[in-house]
């Protein structure tokens, strides 16, 4: 275990991300997701019931970041329930998506990008009590997802979806208590990277796999997941690119990290909020909420 530098209770707020076509993928989000938008001038919030779970920034100008680049690999939006996932899945379906799938045993997962190609996952966790800890270590797998139960926990038959419109069903609305899980980031080392967070933020490493690791606050699964499958090697960018613009914490007491974090020249302190960077370069903040 960590020296505890923030409370168990920290989480996943939002993720902030800078796209090339601010109309077009606020309305891609807003239509997969069911989320609420809240458009400025360059910039559009994506919100579930009045929680904000992504912020969109105009950057037209910026090129696209190629796989390799340190980044988002994905953002991870939870649902409630299985009964909740399954009639996303069903929204999804009708919307024509690709996706993939992993059943990771402490959740049931499903996987696509958004048009510029940020990585997306939309979940929901299994009991608590059903996951299994060894040594500290959750464990964790990746198998097929038994669509059809997801689907039916939702009252769906599955044969219904063929050929089915989204023009024929209900507008589709996030549910009450949908956030955002966890986020997924490409780094260049993951080992180093999950010291970086264990140290800086206090994160139990509670999954290592060599070229992945799982950090998290409070025996969860996972708030942070970190992986060099497609980035190993690679620095901080040194120019800009379209992707993560960064990733936003909340926590009741800002107290023991700031104490943690006192001296780095590194860490911008704006009273209810911390920020720095990652070795790679990712915003990170942690905001008192």
């Amino acid at each position: 275990m960590t020296t505890s530098v923030l409370p168990a209770s920290t989480h996943v707020g939002a993720v902030h991300l800078n796209v090339r076509d601010l109309d077009g993928t606020a309305a891609f989000y807003a239509t997969l997701l069911g989320l609420s938008a809240t458009t400025r001038t360059d910039s559009v919030t994506l919100a579930a019931h009045g929680t904000p779970l992504l912020h969109l920034h105009a950057a037209p100008d910026l090129p696209r970041a190629p796989v390799s680049r340190p980044g988002l690999y994905h953002t991870a939006f939870l649902l409630p329930t299985r009964a909740d996932l399954g009639r996303w899945l069903a929204h999804a379906a009708r919307l024509g998506h690709r996706i993939g799938s992993g059943d990771h045993l402490v959740s049931e997962a499903f996987y696509l990008n958004d048009p510029e190609g940020n990585g997306i996952e939309v979940y929901a966790d299994r009991p608590r009590d059903t996951w299994t800890w060894r040594g500290g270590q959750v464990q964790m797998d990746t198998k097929a997802v038994d669509a059809a139960a997801v689907l039916g926990a939702a009252g769906i038959d599955p044969d219904g979806l063929d050929g089915a419109s989204p023009f024929t069903a209900p507008p589709y609305t996030a549910p009450q208590g949908t956030t955002v899980g966890h986020v997924h980031l490409k780094v260049g080392s993951a080992g180093e990277a999950a010291r970086w967070y264990a140290h800086t933020l206090g994160l139990d490493i509670v999954a290592d796999l060599g070229s992945a690791a799982f950090l998290s606050w409070g025996g969860y699964h996972h708030h942070v997941g970190l992986n060099e499958w497609h980035s190993a090697g690679q620095p901080a960018p040194t120019a800009p690119a379209a992707g993560l613009a960064g990733v936003t914490f909340h926590t009741p007491d800002l107290g023991a990290l700031r104490a943690h974090l006192a001296g780095r020249s590194d860490v911008q302190d704006a009273g209810d909020h911390l920020t720095l960077r990652d070795p790679w370069g990712n915003r990170v903040t942690v905001t008192r909420h």
